[in-house]
């Protein structure tokens, strides 16, 4: 990290108070990393330094925030590249195909704005109501019951046929422009304890249903990439499955503090270096290629605690911010998004406009390659 410590020392010579700032947070983010993986390999990276460090800059937002602000022109104003729905399957595809909808793919065609779908899939994906017909399809929960309350038992080839099926299904209305797919398990359900998969963890059992899915999408979208999140149950790396090509890391830090950065290992109680530790550890699995940062800076839905009718003021800290995506960087990855849902017209009337183009500046100003004025 030495080399990294003196270029960012050389850049902030020559450039504005604002610019010196956003780079001594760098400085500091990277001078108290060591060790990480991957951290060397940027050769490849500084020649293609032209272009914005990070490849993907986006936003994840709700039907209603996009039904009601204008959300791919302001994308654009930002420097963004990306924006993607949210929350399931079946209400996406009903905004998409609904007069809105189709309003808002063509401004982000328009715009060059990137589209892609974040999605809680399982629940639709294997609908429930199947649990009546066959129950060995869905779960088994700690007591040893079949349950309806969440995801499914990856052991039953009918449940991995229907659930692939309907992946596909889905993908023919919300196909992303990038060709990268994201069917997440259920938000923070428990997967299947039966005798077969209690032997695998959550995440090894996501793991094993992603390469189903991915195995499925590529008879229709022979570019598709698929997302594996690493969240909640799932926030630890499979040790017994190994990712096939085409399974790229999604890291979301839901349980950090936004008041202080993401390097402050003893934060909240040491949940920092908890993180820390698992994107760490998720990356040696994964790798770092296509690795994508999931984060909550802008998600005024986290704030008022997932409740839209008391939504809050977005407690934006611009200075986390830039060390967290500094600490980002630092480990090669090169794909970050935030949530920002709630911003909608509701809270633009409210308490004006969100830091949306601080937060793409940011995004798209970031490099670890030395200037050209730097180089000369």
């Amino acid at each position: 990290m030495n080399a990294m410590s003196s270029l960012l020392k050389t850049s902030r010579c020559d450039e504005n108070q604002s610019r010196r700032q956003f780079l001594e947070a760098a400085l500091g983010v990277a001078a108290s990393i060591v060790g990480r993986p991957n951290s060397g390999a940027f050769a490849a990276d500084r020649a293609d330094d032209r272009k914005p460090f990070f490849k993907t800059r986006g936003v994840i937002l709700t039907t209603p925030d996009l039904a009601t602000l204008d959300w791919p022109r302001r994308a654009a104003k930002a420097g963004l590249t990306t924006i993607a729905t949210h929350v399931t399957p079946h209400e996406v595809s009903g905004f998409i195909q609904s007069d809105k909808g189709r309003a808002f793919l063509a401004e982000c065609d328009k715009a060059g704005i990137a589209v892609e779908h974040e999605l809680h899939a399982m629940s639709d994906l294997l609908p429930r109501e199947l649990f009546a017909k066959d129950s060995s399809m869905f779960r088994m929960n700690e007591r040893g019951e079949r349950s309806p309350d969440c995801n499914c038992c990856i052991h039953s080839r009918g449940a991995v046929d229907i659930i692939c099926e309907n992946a596909v299904r889905y993908a023919g209305v919300l196909k992303p422009t990038t060709s990268r797919y994201f069917y997440w398990v259920d938000d923070g359900g428990p997967m299947c304890r039966c005798p077969k998969c209690r032997v695998y963890s959550d995440s090894e059992q996501a793991l094993i249903l992603e390469h189903e899915m991915l195995r499925a999408l590529r008879k229709i979208d022979g570019r598709a990439t698929l997302a594996h999140l690493a969240y909640a149950r799932t926030l630890e790396p499979p040790v017994q499955v190994k990712p096939m090509p085409g399974i790229f890391l999604e890291f979301a830090p839901i349980g950090r503090t936004w008041d202080e950065p993401i390097t402050r290992r003893e934060a909240k109680d040491g949940q920092h270096g908890k993180y820390l530790d698992a994107l760490d550890a998720n990356l040696a699995i994964f790798g770092r290629e296509g690795a994508q940062v999931l984060e909550y800076w802008l998600d005024v839905s986290l704030f008022s605690s997932w409740k839209r009718d008391a939504k809050k003021k977005l407690p934006w800290r611009g200075d986390v911010f830039r060390h967290d995506i500094a600490a980002y960087a630092s480990r090669g990855i090169r794909h970050v998004t935030s949530f920002a849902v709630y911003i909608d017209a509701d809270y633009v009337r409210r308490y004006g406009e969100p830091p949306l183009e601080e937060y793409g500046r940011g995004l798209r100003d970031f490099s670890l390659a030395p200037s050209a004025q730097d180089r000369s």
